[in-house]
């Protein structure tokens, strides 16, 4: 995307009798944006998880974090809509130049992190459909130039190829299910009633994990950006008021998809694989003469799967296409997942720091960082490193959700921004207790991490790290909270509700 900006400031009284008022600012507002003893891969990855004792014991995870994740898309599109200026561009003019460099550089740690998942799935793919003749490190390489690949077909038709990969997947999950039938009262029983029966700090990883997939940080500030791509008369408030419908609905539709899909897969594995042992699946796959059958080891240990080794099993179980079916709605997601980075990461860059890279240049940059560690890995460990790095990159995820969801509850709050589309009473709850719960969450999974470490000078550079990611995330909750009324608080947060006096700037962009 490319944006030519025009500033210019007026104040204004009180807003129209019967509009809204385009791009509506609080008069607290930030200054103009500035002219800133070797150890071994397997460190964080060497812990397996067995597959749960129950078929559904999470899947009242997946549906929470599917409804956050509603929660979160309503107050993009609403703030998009309303001020016709997305979260970046919010962010950049509320906060001061520290915070918001802060912020943009969590932001963009979330855009790596789901590029090196977009890179680890589609190496692990081309592995699995060439039958190991593509080795992990070379499928790493080529991921460097199909992200490209895709970017220049995106000029004919973006969302063609959208739906191209969308329908992939859901043929993907749509077949296996069907091959699998799993226990349908055991799978609402599972969405409904949370509860974890036996379930400790390596369940609770698998959860933070799922939350971590299912909500991705940047994809907020994304969804903030799409809405502006609608021709919306800013100006009635009838209009805005029906684009914020519509676009709940589309949310809800496109994130109710979702769901099933994620239901089916998790579905899948867990009636297919549980309560199967190494030596069971084993001799199943010499059976059917898989090239794969080393990877389970002769003995009654419980099976343990990953994405490598879960396609494997379900090649073993129902036949080789069953293994390729999987390993192209891997492919498909992952090229997915690049195409939102890509403009996630350019929304983004614009917002936060006023650089307007191109696509080209943008997507070089985070795919050159999220290759290095990545094909080392691939180089000097085996797949189940790979994978593994996979699960931690998910909870990486989940622990810069807070700098999506403070800003974007702050934001959406003020009256002075959103006018008569400030968030009420209810969401202000609801949006608090969702901080709250994923704040509490992620600092128990750091808890638990650290003191699994077993070296005191991790222990020490944990800590450390762990205080400067909680003062940084108390310093975006006291303006969030000043936002939400907490009128106590309010000494010098540049973050308020003063009578409406607003700074007017001009949207133009091309898509």
């Amino acid at each position: 995307m490319k944006r030519e900006k025009t500033e210019k400031s007026k104040l204004k009284d009180s807003p129209q009798d019967n509009g809204v008022q385009t791009n509506q600012y609080s008069a607290i507002s930030p200054p103009a944006s500035p002219d800133t003893q070797d150890e071994p891969f397997s460190t964080y990855f060497e812990e397996k998880v067995a597959i749960p004792s129950d078929v559904s014991q999470l899947l009242w995870v997946l549906l929470g974090a599917t409804i956050i994740g509603l929660l979160l898309q309503r107050l993009a599109a609403r703030l998009g809509v309303v001020t016709g200026m997305h979260l970046a561009e919010v962010c950049n003019r509320q906060y001061p130049t520290v915070p918001r460099v802060i912020l943009w550089l969590m932001v963009e740690l979330a855009i790596i992190g789901s590029d090196m998942q977009e890179v680890i799935g589609c190496a692990i793919a081309l592995n699995l459909l060439s039958v190991g003749r593509i080795p992990l490190w070379a499928g790493v390489l080529i991921t460097i130039t199909d992200t490209f690949v895709f970017l220049f077909l995106d000029k004919y038709g973006l969302r063609k190829l959208e739906a191209f990969f969308g329908f992939l997947i859901t043929i993907m999950a749509l077949s296996f299910y069907v091959l699998v039938k799993p226990d349908q009262g055991e799978l609402l029983k599972g969405m409904f009633l949370p509860y974890c029966a036996g379930c400790g700090p390596v369940q609770l990883e698998q959860a933070v994990g799922i939350v971590g997939a299912v909500i991705m940080p940047h994809n907020i500030y994304l969804h903030s950006a799409l809405v502006k791509s609608r021709d919306i008369d800013r100006k009635n408030k009838k209009d805005v008021k029906e684009a914020n419908k519509y676009f709940f609905i589309e949310s809800t539709i496109a994130l109710f998809i979702s769901f099933l899909i994620n239901v089916f897969v998790v579905a899948v594995f867990a009636q297919a694989f549980y309560n199967k042992t190494n030596i069971e699946v084993n001799a199943l796959c010499n059976a059917t003469g898989s090239p794969h059958t080393n990877l389970f080891p002769l003995n009654n240990g419980t099976l343990e799967v990953d994405i490598y080794k879960g396609g494997v099993v379900l090649g073993c179980f129902f036949g080789p296409a069953a293994l390729y079916i999987w390993a192209i709605g891997i492919l498909a997601a992952g090229q997915s997942s690049t195409m939102t980075g890509t403009y996630s990461g350019q929304f983004v860059m614009e917002g936060f720091l006023n650089l307007r890279w191109s696509r080209f240049a943008r997507v070089l940059l985070t795919r050159s960082i999220a290759i290095t560690p990545t094909l080392l890995v691939a180089i000097f460990q085996d797949v189940h490193h790979l994978t593994g790095m996979n699960d931690f990159l998910n909870v990486l995820q989940s622990m810069q959700l807070p700098f999506a969801l403070i800003p974007i509850l702050t934001f959406t709050s003020l009256t002075s921004i959103m006018n008569d589309f400030a968030n009420g009473l209810v969401w202000k709850i609801s949006g608090g207790v969702v901080i709250l719960v994923v704040c509490a969450i992620n600092m128990y999974f750091v808890v638990v991490y650290v003191t699994a470490l077993n070296s005191v000078l991790l222990y020490v550079l944990a800590a450390l790290l762990s205080i400067a990611y909680l003062c940084f995330v108390g310093y975006l909750a006291w303006h969030c909270l000043v936002a939400l009324g907490v009128s106590c608080l309010d000494f010098g947060s540049r973050v308020s509700n003063p009578p409406a006096v607003f700074i007017e700037e001009p949207s133009e962009y091309d898509s």
